[in-house]
């Protein structure tokens, strides 16, 4: 009875989340038809350093000319989570109505405001403003260097006119672009008073353009020829791994394999005049549990959780859900399928751990609901104390932090306990093709090579080859300002991903249990998991060669939050390399005759 009502509470919960932040398939402007002069929605949304997407400061932190009743746009879950903080910019752009040169007021800086701004374009700042939920985009001013080697001789300019091209078809805006006009300058390069008039023009034109494809031009920069052959070269060069590894394996496991079965198969007379080695002389320890069950069993719960939500963001992805700034889209989708799915971690973790004859399940459903929320927690405090040490958007509001507990608390936890309970109800047994016995055998000495953090890099290493390309363009799209929408590719860059993992984790196995060691467990997740490593080794080759990010803020955002999305990998492909091992261990001893 408790339970339902529980499951009651969650549901309830959820369905609220879901009407108050909806999982957009359109923009919030796609209802909106205008007639000449009616009022279009224009909002300005932050600033920041070009080159450090994650330090985002609100748009009037800077001493633009700010409207005299500023009005902030209600957003949505994900939309505060990616950043974002709308609020009504001081520009009139009315359907229709053309403006040549319009004051948006005349304001006398002061020493500290001229400091602000030069510091501001020195650090290559960009404004982004949302008109009728399209994008744009401008930098603030720029640097003069030209025959200048010192960098105090620098000279620094503020554009104080905007250019707005707006293009529309019929009652509908289709497109809009932003331009600086670069002969109206204002010179901040000395620390003195500064009288600006910030100007602006708009100029209308008619296009062909339906408006249902008015955010196409933002997908077309990650569809160019160029980049599609790129991406197909990626794709092919994962194919060739995948056909490589995956027929060298089958060759050389299926012929000794064969072998072993053949060589297994023999009377027991002959058997006995052999000297006892290979896997079938440790089939008495060959499924005896792993150490540390209940770690393992919550590793396997959390793991084929990410698994599961990985599969469902894919699935919105390719339906087409995730469209270019489709704001706070992918932050909501994440949020509530991580809350959804965590009856299976529950499920997952307490029937395993119950097939192990683990003595306590309550406690390894505490542990499978904080192994990866754990970590995710503290990086979080962290990331967000520093956040508002710097008064950068990414510095969540109270209230947020409130509807995220709420979430925890209604929906996720009790659907991790109800699934914990109907994990420990299945009663199922572990299927074990053979008897273990009473006594541990001993593990022969092995060379170094065969140690766990040898055969960690070479697992690692080759779903990592088959990925490395396309990682490049995730990670210009995540902790950049490159677009990417090209999900198909990366799904199938992901199907390979896992089936390289599986195959390299089933091989390693089999050679363990070939020197005898039946100490597989740990050895096939860790295995697994540890291309997760080598995503992170990539940050850093990233980080440092191929972005220009900088300062304090965006280095412990990229490193901090990079480090939970390799660990969330570590633990879903050690999940999948365990259960393709597991599925070759029985398939293996269920093929011969053991006593």
């Amino acid at each position: 009875m408790e339970a339902k009502k529980m499951m009651g509470c969650g549901l309830y919960a959820v369905v609220l989340i879901l009407l108050c932040n909806p999982i957009q398939v359109r923009s919030d402007g796609s209802d909106h038809k205008y007639k000449v002069g009616d009022p279009v929605p224009l909002y300005a949304n932050k600033v920041g350093p070009f080159h450090n997407p994650s330090e985002t400061y609100r748009f009037f932190d800077l001493p633009f000319c700010s409207p005299a009743h500023p009005k902030e746009k209600k957003e949505a879950l994900g939309e505060v989570l990616n950043g974002d903080r709308l609020v009504s910019a001081p520009y009139k752009l009315d359907f229709f109505q053309d403006k040549d040169t319009e004051i948006v007021c005349k304001k006398k800086l002061t020493k500290e405001e001229v400091a602000q701004f030069r510091s501001a374009v020195s650090k290559d700042y960009y404004f982004q403003m949302y008109y009728d939920d399209l994008p744009i985009w401008g930098f603030l001013g720029k640097v003069e260097k030209e025959g200048k080697s010192d960098p105090s001789e620098y000279k620094y300019y503020l554009f104080k006119h905007l250019h707005f091209e707006i293009f529309y078809n019929k009652d509908r805006v289709i497109e809009i672009n932003a331009r600086t006009d670069p002969n109206a300058l204002v010179d901040l390069s000395e620390d003195k008073e500064v009288e600006v008039e910030f100007m602006y023009s708009v100029k209308w034109k008619e296009t062909n353009t339906p408006f249902e494809k008015r955010m196409e031009k933002y997908s077309h920069s990650s569809s160019l020829p160029h980049h599609l052959e790129i991406h197909w070269f990626s794709i092919i060069n994962s194919c060739v791994t995948v056909l490589l590894l995956t027929g060298f394996l089958a060759t050389i496991l299926m012929r000794v394999l064969k072998n072993d079965f053949v060589k297994y198969a023999h009377d027991e007379e002959a058997a006995d005049d052999q000297e006892e080695t290979g896997w079938k002389y440790i089939h008495g320890d060959v499924f005896r549990y792993p150490k540390y069950k209940s770690l393992f069993a919550a590793a396997l719960g959390s793991g084929t959780q990410l698994f599961t939500l990985t599969i469902f963001i894919f699935i919105l992805a390719l339906v087409g859900v995730f469209y270019p700034y489709n704001r706070g889209a992918l932050f909501t989708a994440l949020v509530v399928i991580y809350a959804l799915t965590s009856g299976i971690a529950g499920y997952t973790a307490s029937s395993f751990y119950c097939q192990l004859e683990g003595p306590n399940w309550v406690r390894n459903l505490l542990l499978t609901g904080s192994l990866f929320c754990g970590p995710l927690l503290l990086t979080f405090c962290f990331l967000n104390t520093v956040a508002i040490a710097y008064s950068a958007t990414a510095a969540l509001p109270f209230g947020t932090i409130v509807v995220i507990f709420l979430i925890w608390a209604l929906v996720t936890s009790p659907l991790l306990v109800l699934g914990g309970i109907a994990g420990k109800n299945s009663k199922a047994e572990f299927q074990a093709p053979v008897r273990t016995t009473k006594y541990p055998r001993e593990i022969p000495p092995l060379p170094w090579y065969r140690g766990s953090l040898p055969q960690m890099a070479m697992a690692g290493f080759l779903p990592f080859s088959a990925i490395y390309i396309e990682l490049y363009y995730i990670f210009a799209s995540v902790w950049g300002h490159r677009i990417y929408t090209i999900y198909s590719i990366l799904f199938i860059v992901f199907i390979i991903l896992l089936i390289v993992t599986a195959f390299i984790t089933v091989a390693l196995t089999y050679f363990q249990l070939a020197a005898e060691d039946h100490e597989w467990w740990w050895r096939s997740f860790l295995c697994g998991g540890s291309t997760g490593l080598f995503i992170y080794g990539y940050c850093l080759y990233y980080y440092y060669a191929r972005s220009d990010m900088s300062g304090f803020m965006q280095t412990s955002f990229f490193f901090g939050y990079m480090a939970c999305i390799c660990y969330g990998f570590f633990l879903m492909l050690g999940t999948v390399g365990f259960r393709a091992s597991l599925f070759f261990v029985r398939h293996i001893y269920r093929s011969i005759k053991c006593e």
